[in-house]
């Protein structure tokens, strides 16, 4: 029975990355349209991609998003873990479920409702704009990341910290910050990840001068479908890769230190 479990999960996994070893292939193609398998293997997408503004500008806008939604995230996040994790009160609960409502409710709803309310800000196709509504949905992967490593913090470390003379803030820089490091950077990568490859949203409030690469992707589909898509999509491919490759590196760091 394990067997045909371990294989049905294996053909279902198989079944979700099958698309990846399509466009990979496709990305190098010397063809001037999509086909499958490629006739010959070429470069010149990934050229057209990096020497296009259009292409080219909307990655680095995208990863400028990424990064400032990464930082204040992971700020209010951590605060919210924190704030959270030391409440007294009643309804510490209810708050938490508020926080991270933004990870259940789909996200054309929360784009229909954020619209209105951006255009009259002229936040439509802004910076920050992105960046603010990002923070928002990503907050509350910090807060459960967060929240996860202060359950795993000794509750005396910071009534002993204080006791040998250190004031709060001392104690949180070096008694609590370092123990919950690990929660933080994960939360990190994860926020740094949604808002690079987030799309719907982005296509109601970027408006025209703040493309990013999901959206500049859909575009392309819509009006010119060639390989450029193809190479955009294995960059994208790559990125996410790369994240969720540090966040297991960081899992099993972070398992080794408690053993």
């Amino acid at each position: 029975m394990r067997y045909l479990y371990h294989s049905v999960c294996g053909l279902v996994l198989m079944y979700l990355i099958l698309p990846v070893f399509v466009v990979i292939p496709l990305s190098f193609s010397a063809s001037p349209y999509l086909e499958f398998p490629p006739r010959g293997f070429s470069l010149q997408w990934y050229q057209q991609f990096f020497g296009l503004r259009t292409w080219y500008g909307s990655m680095i806008f995208s990863a400028e998003v990424a990064f400032l939604t990464m930082v204040l995230a992971t700020i209010l996040g951590t605060a919210a873990a924190l704030g959270l994790a030391r409440a007294g009160f009643r309804g510490a609960e209810a708050l938490q479920t508020v926080l991270i409502a933004p990870m259940i409710i789909p996200h054309i709803i929360i784009a229909i409702a954020i619209y209105g309310w951006y255009a009259q800000l002229h936040l439509i196709g802004t910076l920050w704009g992105l960046v603010l509504i990002y923070s928002v949905l990503a907050v509350p992967f910090v807060v459960i990341t967060v929240t996860g490593a202060l359950q795993g913090l000794d509750p005396n470390l910071e009534p002993a910290a204080m006791a040998l003379g250190a004031n709060r803030v001392q104690t949180f820089f070096r008694v609590v910050l370092p123990n919950i490091r690990p929660g933080i950077l994960a939360g990190a990568i994860l926020t740094f990840a949604l808002a690079f490859d987030e799309i719907v949203i982005a296509i109601f409030i970027s408006g025209t001068t703040g493309t990013t690469l999901p959206k500049r992707m859909w575009e392309g589909i819509r009006t010119e479908i060639n390989p450029t898509i193809a190479a955009a999509s294995t960059i994208l491919i790559t990125v996410s890769f790369v994240l969720f490759a540090l966040l297991e590196t960081l899992r099993r760091g972070l398992a080794r230190g408690k053993r």
